[in-house]
């Protein structure tokens, strides 16, 4: 895939709402660009003590000490989320230290694994995700709890075993001698101190089989294999909906009883060397899979005539880098549309427009906004987004990146498909955005893009986006629109198509595969599945806004009455939600769309009988999905 650095294609700006990176990530890494969307993020924010979700704990950095929870779960009719216990606290010999003190530096980090250094005590934790258990290297250690400490025993001086009064039963493993002793009712001291690294997990039960986790004690987890070696690991694993999986070791043994409750559903143990996903890949096209019936040829041609003739590049436009790209998406879309349906009368107009609106944000000549280059977390911002951190929906604090630009690399995948001259002359442009929430490699890699970080949005352990860029919530990361994230890679793939880049193709359809299966999985909420609380699953067919510790009803841009948006189930739980003040018709033309899968007449009498659609939708598109659907 084609790089380009970003430095000399956007101008760069020193914005004014960006946090500072320098408060937790060591000096050594702030030469290189940082993630905005990881799964430590609150770690990296504000006073950098807010949990985050190490599946299946719950972890926090708290005054010079880690807090680790094995959450229960509150739930009810509207949401449901994990519910913090400081369940055990990791601190030095001192115990935990004053509020003031810097409680903890980013030494090192990679997709799965972070490592937590605490120079006022000289700890480092490493934690990887998922975790079964805790690493944790220094001299000395005391381990405290919220609850009280019920029983302290060893059956050797590296393995101890620590029973809670809330009975909870932790195991501490050690790689040399320890001697702790009980201090007080609700604290572990350790006496003459200790070199070496601890390893602490919680049994998920009572059974003593569950105690197999003496035989990997010293091993690493999941995605990070062994090399040159025949032992297999424990890994602690997901299944998911829509992807087969098999370990590449044919020795494999899957410990179905061995199982830690989470938020995603059960975390499963899993013996082998390596772990292979292979997702059921969804291909990507330009047009519809299976055509447009053509004796809708007329319908769809008359209809995209009064849209296109619609267009005006100099009529007053939007400033917002999220609905301008939707702007130029939806006339994009009419070139396909036309193309596919042998109306090619129309698509020089539609290139014409589409080089008008693109060009301004690609060269800078665009007064109102514009996208800049952040060297401080290593990104593109937007002008506006530099100055006011709600602008551009958060664009500036790396909020709905792959959202917005999504929808520009659509707009110009087309367009370069139409016309490869002025394809060839923003390349590096157009490969830049892609860059921002598609970047590959690391800086350090050959061939790699050193201007973003890897994967912006894109979580390898979960395979699906989140959303929320530098925000702190107390429920971690969120995301809301699976659909745009879902466009997002489509419109890499499509940027590959156009280029004739193959690798771009397969990579950005295979992460969209994955976007796909997981929004199916943890978005779509069906009746008789048991993987959320029977009362949430009873009122909701869908969910808002995903986070990672919290499954909401609500949405970010209005009450939870608003999202009922699968087919005649969610139809049907939609249609009442329709009648209420406030429900704008361009959402009705998505309920069309799905309706028309099983009531195609029904379905295009409703769709013709509106008078306005979503700034990213048009009749044109209503009558082209209706009439390529089986």
């Amino acid at each position: 895939m084609a790089s380009s650095n970003a430095l000399f294609l956007f101008p760069e700006t020193k914005s004014s709402v960006l946090p500072d990176p320098s408060r937790f990530f060591s000096p050594d890494l702030l030469s290189n660009p940082l993630p905005t969307n990881s799964f430590f993020q609150n770690f990296t924010l504000k006073n950098g003590d807010q949990a985050e979700y190490f599946h299946p704990y719950l972890i926090k950095s708290v005054d010079s000490s880690l807090c680790i929870s094995y959450p229960s779960l509150f739930h009810n009719s509207d949401f449901f989320y994990e519910v913090f216990t400081a369940d055990i606290i990791i601190s030095g010999s001192n115990g935990p230290g004053p509020r003031s003190r810097k409680t903890h530096i980013i030494s090192s980090f990679s997709d799965l694994v972070v490592t937590l250094d605490f120079p006022s005590s000289n700890l480092r934790f490493f934690l990887r995700k998922p975790v079964y258990n805790f690493s944790v290297s220094g001299n000395s250690i005391t381990i405290s709890t919220s609850h009280g400490v019920r029983s302290l025993s060893s059956s050797s001086s590296t393995k101890w075993s620590d029973k809670l009064t809330n009975n909870q039963r932790w195991l501490i493993y050690a790689s040399s001698p320890i001697d702790l002793t009980k201090h007080g009712d609700s604290s572990i001291h350790c006496r003459g101190g200790f070199t070496g690294i601890v390893r602490i997990t919680v049994l998920p039960g009572s059974n003593p089989a569950f105690e197999i986790l003496d035989h990997y004690k010293s091993s690493r987890e999941y995605f990070l294999s062994k090399l040159n070696s025949s032992c297999c690991d424990l890994h602690v694993i997901r299944s998911f909906g829509g992807i087969s999986t098999g370990c590449t070791n044919s020795s494999v043994t899957v410990l179905d009883h061995f199982r830690y409750k989470s938020i995603d559903g059960d975390l499963v143990g899993v013996v082998g060397d390596s772990w292979v996903l292979k997702p059921d890949s969804v291909s990507v096209t330009w047009h519809s899979m299976k055509g447009v019936k053509k004796d809708s040829y007329k319908e769809i041609i008359s209809a995209l005539g009064k849209d296109v003739n619609g267009l005006n590049s100099s009529a007053e436009v939007t400033s917002s880098s999220y609905f301008y790209g939707k702007l130029i998406a939806r006339a994009a879309r009419f070139a396909l549309i036309a193309e596919e349906v042998c109306y090619l009368d129309v698509i020089p107009k539609i290139v014409t427009y589409l080089k008008n609106m693109i060009e301004p944000w690609l060269d800078g000549s665009f007064k109102p906004n514009g996208f800049l280059y952040d060297p401080k977390w290593g990104g593109l911002i937007t002008k506006q987004g530099s100055k006011d951190s709600q602008a551009d929906f958060g664009f500036g604090i790396y909020n709905d990146h792959h959202y917005h630009i999504g929808y520009f690399l659509y707009a110009i995948a087309v367009l370069a498909k139409f016309d490869p001259l002025w394809g060839e002359r923003y390349r590096a442009q157009a490969y830049s955005l892609l860059a921002d929430f598609m970047t590959f490699g690391r800086k350090d890699d050959n061939n790699s893009n050193s201007s973003y970080p890897r994967l912006r949005n894109f979580d390898l352990f979960k395979l699906h986006s989140w959303a929320g860029g530098l925000t702190e919530f107390w429920d971690g990361r969120n995301q809301e629109s699976t659909s745009e994230a879902v466009n997002a890679y489509y419109s890499a793939a499509l940027l590959g198509l156009a280029y004739g880049d193959k690798h771009l193709v397969e990579t950005a359809s295979t992460i969209m595969t994955l976007e796909i299966h997981a929004a199916k999985m943890w978005w779509q909420v069906k009746k008789g599945e048991a993987l959320y609380p029977k009362d949430f699953t009873a009122e909701n067919r869908v969910v808002g806004v995903l986070w990672s510790t919290k499954r909401d009803s609500s949405l970010w841009f209005g009450p939870k009455e608003w999202k009922e948006l699968f087919v005649k189930q969610l139809v049907n739980w939609t249609l009442p939600a329709l009648q209420r003040n406030g429900v704008g018709e361009g959402w009705k033309g998505f309920l069309y769309a799905l309706e028309s899968l099983y009531d195609k007449d029904g379905a295009i009498k409703k769709i013709k009988r509106l008078n306005m659609y979503d700034d990213g939708n048009s009749l044109s598109n209503l009558l082209w999905w209706v009439h390529s659907r089986d």
